[in-house]
Parts: structure tokens; C-alpha cells; sequence
């Protein structure tokens, strides 16, 4: 039988629990502490539980965790890439499920980024993730234990999220929802949405849902192309979802709630071009919109190359020639497998 996760739990689906134990109310807000607040990796841990509550919480219910089976870190100093393992009532996932969570230091403090899937199936070609497919989607429970498996590795609360490791977010929808809503809860972790972004392929009917949650998350739009062409190349997604049905759902979703980011991966010959940059900018006239551009990492078995340090910064002055905000982001954590998917696929082969 399995056990009930009380890590993926709402405070009200805890209360519920504890109620049907014939327990008081206020048993499910220690609960809740323990796991959220001070990041319990098993039930003894509660110790201001007694002992005969500690063992019949364990008979029925679970603390799915994340131990860190591999940690490494950048020589600029700036990057920390860990490699988990999951693991349920203590015992690790029989069929070695990974998730793969990078934190990375900048000027206005650390953010973590957290994996959604084990592996993936959009099979974008930038990417190492998709090498192997999709093994599983992860739990509410299992995207957070990745937080606090960093946060005490590092010996403190980290103050921002990215939900944008291996994985599409949206494509395990419910589960990171319910995530978010979890960590954000001031009873336990805290982290305000705004401090979350989530980054998406481009599944547009889930980004009009994400639009009726009416989050103050930011969301970030892996674009990588100014047309259908290129992007069919990169991401499959984009034989589903064309271009412009993806930006008439971003216009949607920045009208009713928050200014979008673009994400761009600058690869060498295939969407760099200053022609490129021309029509990406067209594409994105009259939205309050800021493009990340992303020297792209290298994938071995991918066989695309980044472009050079020169280009990327001609097509940053395009995109800002053209009123369109650009920023190239810092390459971090290139000598530690920091792109998604890589560490897993070393361990694993």
C-alpha cells in the first residue's frame, strides 16, 4: 500500500490527516513546520511529536527526500550543481530516479534552480535532458526536497527559485502548481512568487491555465528563434504551436498579469544572424518584454556550438537598437555539466 506523501501536502490536506489520526488541529501546523519550515528529512526528527504519534504517522505516511549523490562545484566560483537522488521512506527510488538542481551566486544573491521531470520529452536540440526521454514526472514533494537538500548544504534559507531544470514545468502542470503554492507558504519555507520564475517550451494551452492561477511568478518563454522555421529545427514543440500562437498567448498573459522574459540560446549559424535579430525584434514590438540571450552550452551529442562572445553582443545592440530590453546572460558552471540533463547522463553512462 503506498503511503500517503505528506511532503507534496497542503496545510489543509494535512489537517485532514491528522484529523482522521483522531489528532488535534494543531498537530498538522508541527507537521508542517518540521517538513517546510526546518526541512525534517524523517518523522523522528519531530520531536515535538511523541513517540507513539512519530510511529503511527510512519506507518502510513512518508517524507520523500532528495540526497545529494554528487556536488560540484565551479571554479568561477559562482555555481553549484548537485545530482540527487530520490528516495521514498528512506529507501532510494528502485528505478534511480535523478533530478539535477543547480545554484547559482549573482550580485543580488543566490537562486536555485529545481528539476520538474526526471528527463524530458520535448526533445528540444539544444538540450542533453531529452537525450534519454521522460522517465517520470516529480512530485510536489520531490521539487521541494531539492530546495531543502541545497538550502542545507549551503547552511541557509536560498532566497530565489527558478523552476527550470530538467524538465518541461508545464508539462507536469499540477504537480508544480502545487509546488509553488508549497513553498511560498509562510508557515514553512516562504519564498514569495515573486522571487519564482517558471520557464516554459511553449505549451500554449497551459500558459492561458497558468494565466486563471493568477500567480505573481515570472514566467520566462524559451523562444530561440524569430520564426517557425528555426524553430522547428530547435524544439518540436514548435510543430504544435506555431510562433505566433505562442505570442498572442504571451501578449494574453502579460496583459492580464506580468511583463514576460524571452529566452534565447545563441547558437553558432542557426538563429545568430543579424537578420535574426531584426526580425525577433519585429516579433516582439509593442510588448514590455525582456530577452535573455544564452551563450549555448555544449552537448556532445548534440553538435551545435555557441556563438561567439562578438555576435552575441551585435545581436543584443540590434534587439536594443530596436527597443527591445536584451541582456546576455553569464555563463555559468560550463566546466561542472551546469546545462540541463549532462550530469545525469555522465552518471548514468
Amino acid at each position: 500500500m503506498e503511503k500517503f506523501d505528506i511532503r507534496s501536502a497542503s496545510f489543509d490536506e494535512l489537517q485532514q490527516f491528522v484529523g482522521d489520526m483522531g489528532e488535534k488541529p494543531y498537530r498538522a501546523r508541527q507537521i508542517f513546520e518540521w517538513i517546510h519550515g526546518k526541512w525534517a528529512e524523517n518523522i523522528d526528527e519531530m520531536t515535538n511529536l511523541s513517540a507513539e504519534l512519530r510511529r503511527k504517522i510512519g506507518q502510513i505516511a512518508e517524507i520523500p527526500t532528495a540526497a545529494c549523490v554528487r556536488v560540484q562545484k565551479s571554479t568561477d566560483g559562482g555555481t553549484r550543481k548537485y545530482l540527487m537522488q530520490l528516495h521514498k521512506n528512506g529507501i532510494m527510488d528502485n528505478a534511480k530516479v535523478y533530478a539535477e538542481t543547480v545554484l547559482m551566486t549573482y550580485k543580488h544573491g543566490q537562486s536555485l534552480c529545481v528539476s520538474t521531470q526526471a528527463g524530458c520529452r520535448m526533445g528540444c536540440a539544444f538540450c542533453a535532458t531529452g537525450i534519454g526521454g521522460l522517465q517520470r514526472n516529480l512530485t510536489a514533494g520531490e521539487i521541494a526536497a531539492q530546495y531543502y537538500a541545497a538550502s542545507r548544504d549551503v547552511g541557509g534559507r536560498i532566497g530565489n527559485i527558478v523552476i527550470m531544470g530538467s524538465g518541461e514545468p508545464l508539462d507536469n502542470y499540477d504537480n508544480v502548481m502545487r509546488f509553488i503554492r508549497l513553498i511560498g507558504d509562510e508557515r514553512g519555507a516562504g519564498v514569495g512568487q515573486r522571487r519564482i520564475t517558471l520557464s516554459t517550451c511553449g505549451i500554449v494551452p497551459r500558459i492561458y491555465d497558468l494565466m486563471e492561477e493568477n500567480l505573481q511568478i515570472t514566467l520566462a518563454v524559451s523562444l530561440n528563434a524569430p520564426n517557425d522555421q528555426i524553430r522547428r529545427q530547435l524544439m518540436p514543440i514548435a510543430r504544435t504551436y506555431g510562433i505566433d500562437e505562442l505570442l498572442e498567448a504571451c501578449r494574453a498573459y502579460e496583459s492580464a498579469l506580468r511583463r514576460i522574459s524571452f529566452e534565447y540560446i545563441m547558437i553558432s549559424g542557426v538563429n545568430d544572424s543579424e537578420g535574426n535579430a531584426k526580425e525577433l525584434a519585429k516579433r516582439l514590438a509593442g510588448m514590455k518584454s525582456h530577452v535573455n540571450l544564452i551563450p549555448a552550452n555544449k552537448v556532445a551529442e548534440k553538435g551545435l556550438s555557441r556563438s561567439s562572445d562578438a555576435v552575441i553582443k551585435a545581436f543584443a545592440g540590434v534587439l536594443e537598437k530596436s527597443g527591445v530590453e536584451a541582456t546576455v546572460r553569464r555563463g555559468l558552471g560550463s566546466d561542472i555539466s551546469a546545462a540541463c540533463g549532462q550530469l545525469r547522463n555522465e552518471h548514468n553512462a
